[in-house]
């Protein structure tokens, strides 16, 4: 007799989501942000610049859902502005979200712009353990984020941590160098969006500034411009030689024009 024995099948494991199944903003959210809050990541991005990665692998975000944990898809923080590294500049039509397990790569630096309904959280002063995990501690201890930077612009100042071990360590340097980038990050007072004040921005290994695109394209004008004065004055310079050897072959009577 054929004795019948079942044959046990185990259910496939559900896809994990992408950036298409989890929402992309909360509008009950606090701390909603600000012109400054636009502007000062505007400039952030436009500036970071790393000499060891091509544009095409470097990747910028502004008040971006940022997904960490795929077996609590509710969880996600929503960094001011933060910077990625060997991952693809464009997805899609453009990133709805960044979702960590998709991704593949956490952020190398993320900036936090300090404000009164997200101060204490910013600088770990909320309680830890607690679920959802606070801004700090998924930084710190889940996403390991090597570089996480605190700028209170009320104060015009700025607080660098980098992470040594399991914990986030304050920098006393009142700038920010990352050699595996190439580039650093410190205060600059300057004109950005028609606001003169101090800015956070990316330098290079010379300590110059890191222009902008409106930057970059105002200098290639300039150096354009300055090329064509360089241009007339040579030529001008020409003209006025050869009426000047016109003039001696005139004295020695030669016609140059018979010449």
């Amino acid at each position: 007799m054929t004795v019948y024995k079942p044959v046990f099948t185990p259910s496939p494991l559900p896809p994990l989501p992408s950036m298409y199944d989890l929402p992309s903003e909360n509008p009950e959210e606090p701390g909603l942000p600000d012109e400054f809050h636009h502007w000062q990541p505007q400039l952030l991005s436009q500036t970071f610049r790393p000499t060891t990665y091509p544009p095409e692998q470097v990747f910028c975000a502004t008040d971006l859902n940022l997904y960490y944990d795929s077996l609590n898809t509710s969880y996600y923080k929503r960094p001011d502005w933060f910077a990625v590294v060997g991952v693809p500049r464009l997805v899609d039509a453009g990133r709805l979200s960044y979702v960590l397990w998709r991704e593949g790569r956490a952020p190398i630096v993320v900036v936090e712009l300090l404000s009164p309904g997200t101060l204490e959280e910013d600088q770990g002063e909320t309680l830890r353990d607690r679920q959802p995990p606070s801004k700090w501690e998924v930084y710190e201890s889940i996403l390991r984020v090597p570089y996480y930077v605190l700028f209170n612009r009320e104060a015009n100042s700025y607080r660098l941590f980098r992470l040594e071990g399991e914990q986030y360590r304050e920098l006393s340097d009142d700038r920010l160098w990352i050699g595996t980038l190439g580039i650093g990050l410190g205060l600059w007072q300057g004109k950005f969006a028609g606001v003169e004040r101090l800015w956070l921005r990316w330098y290079d290994a010379r300590g110059e500034w890191i222009s902008t695109d409106v930057e970059q394209e105002r200098q290639r004008a300039e150096q354009a411009e300055r090329l064509a004065r360089q241009a007339e004055q040579r030529a001008q310079q020409a003209e006025q030689r050869a009426a000047n050897l016109a003039a001696r072959l005139r004295a020695l009577g030669v016609d140059p024009d018979a010449l």
